[in-house]
């Protein structure tokens, strides 16, 4: 029967075994030099005592893990789609997922990513996958792969969408209808993707030939909180927008949110698109428009990009950009 009220110690295996804590020691290590029955015999009482080395000891030893690092600042519904597809690309590789998250650090989550991987690189994880990272470069003891990178040169191998095609066929799409009057609610500042969807919004007015104007575009930081306080300063200007591009499903529903409550009808007063393809944004009301950037397809590739990293294999390209298109639901129409 396996102890739970105290940690089981390799001297606890090798007593109940008869043997020493060398022996034990190899049969941990799977080493040469232990008869065949002796070793099945210590095997039994490691998994009767339910014994398990520590993860750090283990890695002082072998110089590997097996365990890979996701950091993320919050678990919200993009990260969480981004973990399942990341979840998906371990089976059968013998690899073990840790997720660490600066939610509980509240105001002190600045440059979080920079202490997290001083403690666990090289020691803890055999490699890490940044999501949304907030610096662009970091030390490490290990590969690192990061996810939506960070604006500005980075030596990371990287795993994004394409951004700039997607915001295109938002805007565009917008203008299909018949919008002339366009607002962009914009994301994070520091994040390549941020940047790219607003470059896509302005590039496709420039082509319609509709002059830009900067009272349109405001930011929510990807921030459901923000960008519903973005959103009313948009839905209150005279005149207001006939339609809202958002940089992400969260602050497009929060766009939603606001236009409600100030008595607007989605999409008869006001068209909204996001971009994300979250699962909340097919079961909102409306269901919302929105570019489908594959989240989980991201974490999919950011893992297999990874561990090919680890074991020193890997023959993929530095960067991979995941294509991205409009999936058009109920939260859009022409103006009236």
């Amino acid at each position: 029967m396996k102890r739970h009220n105290s940690r089981v110690t390799i001297k606890d295996v090798a007593s109940r075994a008869g043997v020493s804590v060398a022996t034990v020691s190899k049969v941990i290590n799977n080493r040469y030099g232990v008869a065949e029955d002796t070793f099945a015999r210590v095997q039994a009482v490691i998994d009767e005592l339910g014994y398990e080395t520590s993860l750090v000891a283990q890695s002082l030893r072998s110089h590997q893990t097996n365990v890979i690092g996701i950091l993320v600042e919050d678990l919200e519904p993009f990260s969480t789609e981004l973990l399942k597809g990341a979840a998906r690309a371990f089976h059968g590789t013998g690899y073990e997922l840790v997720v660490y998250t600066a939610s509980g650090l509240g105001q002190d989550a600045n440059g979080w990513e920079r202490r997290y991987l001083s403690r666990i690189s090289g020691t803890l994880t055999d490699g890490v996958i940044l999501i949304a990272p907030t610096v662009v470069d970091a030390p490490h003891a290990g590969p690192l792969v990061a996810v939506d990178p960070h604006l500005g040169a980075s030596h990371l191998p990287t795993i994004d969408a394409d951004n700039l095609k997607g915001a295109r066929l938002a805007t565009e799409y917008l203008i299909g209808l018949g919008h002339r009057r366009i607002a962009f609610l914009a994301g994070r500042a520091d994040l390549e993707s941020a940047r790219l969807r607003e470059q896509g919004y302005r590039e496709s007015l420039a082509a319609a030939g509709i002059p830009f104007d900067p009272a349109l575009v405001q930011s929510g930081e990807f921030r459901p909180e923000l960008a519903a306080r973005a959103a009313g300063r948009l839905l209150s200007l005279d005149p207001r927008p006939t339609a809202v591009f958002a940089a992400n499903d969260l602050s497009a529903l929060a766009t939603v949110r606001e236009a409600h409550a100030r008595g607007l009808i989605v999409p008869d007063d006001l068209s909204v698109v996001g971009f994300d393809n979250i699962p909340e944004s097919a079961l909102s009301s409306p269901p919302l428009t929105t570019v489908d950037q594959f989240v989980q397809r991201m974490g999919f590739e950011a893992v297999r990009m990874l561990i090919g990293l680890v074991r020193g294999e890997t023959t993929d390209p530095a960067k991979i950009t995941l294509p991205t298109e409009l999936v058009i639901r109920a939260s859009t129409a022409p103006p009236r």
